[in-house]
């Protein structure tokens, strides 16, 4: 049994190339966290064990191997594929630790128009496909703000959703296929068919498991027609958050498919929209698709405007909107400039927490989150804004982002405690109070895990299944999803 750092790395020579083995101290700090503790990290004062090693794998097979090893050596493992993530799902918990990269897994293999799909491994990065796919007039359908630098295999690990999804569905409508590497070295391939009824969908056993369960080495989609000739966009001031959702509600329940539709509280369409917002709330939609789609579309939004009139102050001039939308996007210049700004000041953009509910609740959750947090949290002085949006909706349903800034007044190691900890814990607790779920698209990661149990109910027998089944040894991502006693020093 492997019981050093010296031991485990003279082992990863035994499995892989030298230049597949990075044991650079400043990566391996890097990769000690995500997104979820940006500030502390760039402060150089995260709280975490530093992992063994980074590798880059070539193969499934070679996958197959690490987690082989790994099973038997009692190795914590951690997949990463695009270092977006948000939610603490690539911190390390454990002293004994590799990550396991997808940087090599790096290959577009087929590209078929004909039957609507594409196959990629896990390290392909989204906007490469998407530029390759809009020269054939193509298109994913998923644009996540991370488009430019998120992988496939991190967006199918954590069920992401894109800007369009109104329209195209989140990942998991538009996963086809996929293979992955469990902890034992099985390897599974999901093979390619538009539906079946062959037992339970097994897709979902990978898609969302956040890396506790497989690695996932590569991934099959959809692929959809893209038209952006017809893209037409509406935008309006709004006196408050209920028309916002009464409108989004009426164009989705009447089953309609705009690819955006979202409304802005004022003030987060001061942060969003400042230039033309007018202290307002702010409700967009687009429409794209082949143009008899797109009039269908922009007919049902004008409908529904004027239903809810009253509510309704002006509309805004589309360019503003179209606008907008082409500057959302992260590039990694955005990212780099963000950590240096962290680096030169004592502070950052903020958080989002991200819920869904029903039609019904979802404007009571917000307000009373709101209300809590304005009126319980000891230090909402120092908030610069708080606010949400609502923008992925269903026919049964919508999400919410809660989004919050602050001046920091304490340590950069006491940030999360003293700030984004109280305000999550508030927006976890009113919105499974109304039967929300506490997490749309981001993923449980390590830092809503004492949730989980009450998230899934008696469900969390099966999700609790699946863990002792596929990792009996409990060697993936340790404490992500699942709580974990030994992972609460770090989460304070």
């Amino acid at each position: 049994m492997v019981k050093t750092k010296e031991e485990l790395i003279k082992g990863l020579y035994g499995l892989l190339e030298e230049t597949q083995i990075n044991l650079d101290e400043e990566d391996l700090y890097e990769a000690s966290a995500d997104r979820y503790k940006k500030y502390a990290k760039a402060k150089k004062v995260l709280n975490v064990p530093v992992p063994t090693a980074i590798v880059y794998p070539y193969t499934a097979e070679e996958v197959q191997k690490l987690l082989v090893y790994c099973n038997e050596n009692q190795i914590n493992v951690i997949p990463r594929s695009g270092k977006t993530a948000t939610e603490g799902g690539l911190e390390n918990w454990k002293e004994l630790t590799i990550v396991i990269d997808a940087k090599n897994l790096n290959k577009i293999i087929k590209i078929d128009t004909y039957n609507m799909q594409a196959t990629v491994q896990a390290g392909v990065q989204l906007q490469v496909l998407e530029d390759e796919l809009r020269k054939l007039g193509y298109t994913t359908g998923h644009s996540p703000q991370s488009k430019p630098v998120a992988e496939y295999g991190g967006l199918v690990a954590t069920r992401s959703i894109g800007q369009f999804s109104t329209l195209y569905g989140g990942i998991e409508d538009m996963v086809v296929g996929l293979e992955c590497v469990f902890p034992n070295g099985h390897i599974s391939r999901i093979k390619n068919v538009p539906r079946r009824s062959g037992g339970p969908d097994i897709r979902h056993i990978p898609i969302g498991n956040e890396g506790t369960l497989c690695y996932i080495t590569e991934v099959t989609v959809k692929i959809f027609k893209y038209y952006p000739d017809n893209n037409k966009f509406y935008g309006y001031l709004i006196d408050d958050v209920d028309t916002g959702i009464k409108i989004l509600r009426e164009v989705v329940t009447e089953g309609f498919r705009p690819s955006v539709a979202r409304t802005y509280s004022e003030e987060d369409a001061r942060q969003h929209f400042y230039h033309f917002y007018k202290g307002k709330c702010v409700l967009i939609f687009m429409a794209e698709g082949p143009k008899g789609l797109v009039k269908a579309t922009c007919d049902a939004i004008e409908e529904a405007v004027e239903k809810f009139k009253d509510g309704v102050c002006e509309q805004v001039d589309s360019q503003l909107i179209q606008d907008w939308f082409e500057h959302l996007n992260w590039s990694q210049q955005d990212l780099d400039d963000e950590r240096q700004g962290m680096i030169d000041n004592d502070r950052h953009d903020g958080y989002t927490t991200e819920i869904s509910a029903d039609w019904e609740h979802i404007t009571q959750i917000y307000y009373n989150v709101i209300n809590r947090i304005r009126n319980e949290y000891e230090m909402a002085d120092d908030l610069t804004m708080l606010g949400g949006h609502s923008s992925h909706s269903y026919i049964n349903g919508t999400n919410m982002y809660f989004v919050y800034n602050y001046n920091i007044n304490c340590a950069p190691e006491d940030e999360l405690r003293v700030y984004h900890h109280p305000i999550q814990r508030i927006i976890v607790e009113e919105t499974l109070k109304l039967g929300g779920s506490m997490c749309h698209h981001h993923g449980i990661g390590k830092y809503r895990n004492e949730w989980t149990k009450e998230e899934h109910g008696s469900s969390y027998y099966m999700l609790e299944t699946l863990k002792k089944a596929f990792d009996p040894n409990g060697i993936m991502n340790f404490g992500t999803i699942f709580p974990e006693e030994e992972g609460k020093k770090y989460q304070q």
